[in-house]
């Protein structure tokens, strides 16, 4: 590390890898009432297990950026944090705000929106955690280097903050609600997140390439200006069957066609930076999160998303398992894959070794983008088959899922190793570290005698 400061994101990372274990863990228990429906059905219901898991997942990808960007603003801005007091008190008060949550959800304590359902009170805690973070970062930046990858780090993050602020506008008209309801589960996820993600990756290829700035900046302002063009507009493909006036069937198509763009330019990015660069960094492991996440970010968010934006064919697809199909692939192309490059590119530095359990980090990349991608197929299949039956034939939402029986029991299957996967990451990155011997010795040539 450069600065001791930086060492503030390494609690950071701990907490966002427990946060992912309980999604993954609840995540397959909801997978096993799909296959046993009266599974927990006593104890914990399904509404409550499918709540816990896209809450872990919101708030561990939140607090894995607040890692990113502690790690990455104090090298961009050549100055430490501001305050590493307050960042461990905005951890403490996130960490407890999502466990105090998680326990309010196990008793029914819920509001019913869905990503939404936090208590009042919890999202103030939000407010208030975001604003310790955008004063510390924002400080740091304006006190030191000004960098393309920390104005866009920062635009992301109060692109986040001042999003968040839809969640206490809860009005009536459940037509209205929904409008404003995207504004926070769409706007973050396919618009100031991508920002986020831009940012972070432009600053691992700098470090992993050793590609002049000058050139990964131009990539990411263009990058920044497709995500904004398309991702804005392009809400409104969740316009189409809620209320909203008929024009929004043509907006959504037309700009949600777009949002393969910054995202296919994220791959190109990419490659085209490990080309350039040319350069054998020694965290092999980061190097393959790093480019796997581009291409998971393409085809989960891009290819699976444009499959049922076009309003004439969501018409049949919004609402099946065709949207799980999407809504997994995207988040684990594009963010989760994203945090775990991160993570294995900055834990060697701050546990103080050289990049170490590369192999078994490698193996978790393999496994548990195989298991997401068999997933992805999966339920794709099996939204296909579920139009068919219930949109197009007119069979009941009961009958249609007894059909889906198979295609839930291969679902189970992947998301078994998806925790095997992160398992192996955990002991990656965690676990005991051992200096890795080189393998080879490059000695200078001895004259001969």
């Amino acid at each position: 590390m450069k600065y001791p400061t930086q060492r503030v994101a390494l609690a950071y990372f701990i907490g966002a890898m427990i946060l992912f274990g309980v999604q993954i863990i609840v995540g397959i228990v909801a997978g096993s009432v799909y296959v046993f429906p009266n599974f927990l059905a006593d104890v914990v219901p399904f509404n409550i297990l499918r709540m816990i898991h896209t809450n872990a997942l919101i708030v561990w990808l939140l607090m894995g950026f607040f890692g990113c960007g502690y790690y990455l603003v104090p090298e961009e801005a050549e100055r430490d944090i501001e305050s590493p007091f307050l960042a461990y008190v905005q951890l403490g008060l996130l960490m407890f705000g999502a466990l105090a949550a998680v326990a309010g959800y196990l008793f029914g304590i819920h509001e019913g929106r869905e990503f939404l359902e936090q208590p009042l009170w919890i999202k103030a805690a939000i407010v208030v955690v975001a604003l310790i973070y955008l004063y510390n970062i924002s400080m740091t930046i304006m006190k030191g280097r000004k960098t393309a990858i920390g104005n866009v780090l920062l635009l992301g993050m109060w692109g986040i903050a001042v999003f968040w602020l839809f969640a206490f506008y809860n009005p009536g008209n459940i037509a209205l609600d929904k409008v404003y309801w995207w504004y926070i589960v769409h706007l973050w996820v396919e618009g100031v997140w991508e920002l986020v993600m831009a940012s972070v990756l432009a600053f691992l290829m700098i470090k992993m390439t050793g590609v002049d700035r000058e050139v990964i900046e131009k990539w990411l302002y263009a990058i920044v200006g497709l995500a904004l063009f398309s991702g804005v507009l392009g809400t409104g493909h969740h316009y189409y069957w809620i209320g909203a006036p008929g024009y929004w069937q043509w907006i959504g198509s037309i700009f949600s066609t777009f949002e393969v763009a910054p995202f296919f330019a994220m791959v190109i990015f990419a490659f085209t930076m490990v080309w350039k660069g040319r350069r054998d960094h020694p965290n092999k492991a980061a190097m393959l999160w790093s480019l796997g996440c581009t291409v998971g970010a393409f085809f989960g968010a891009g290819v699976w998303g444009f499959m049922h934006t076009l309003s004439f064919v969501n018409y049949y697809s919004h609402g099946t398992q065709v949207t799980a199909a999407h809504g997994h692939l995207a988040f684990f192309g594009a963010y989760v894959m994203l945090n775990l490059a991160m993570i294995t590119y900055a834990m060697p530095y701050l546990r103080k070794r050289a990049p170490y359990n590369q192999v078994l980090n490698m193996w978790s990349f393999w496994i548990m983008t195989s298991a997401m991608a068999f997933m992805t197929f999966t339920l794709t299949f099996a939204g296909v088959v579920q139009v068919h039956l219930q949109r197009v034939l007119g069979m009941s939402y009961m009958e249609v899922q007894d059909q889906l029986a198979l295609f839930y029991w291969m679902r189970l299957g992947a998301g078994a190793f998806v925790g095997i996967a992160c398992l192996l990451f955990l002991y990656s990155v965690f676990g005991p570290v051992r200096e890795e011997k080189p393998a080879r010795i490059d000695m200078p040539l001895q004259p001969a005698n």
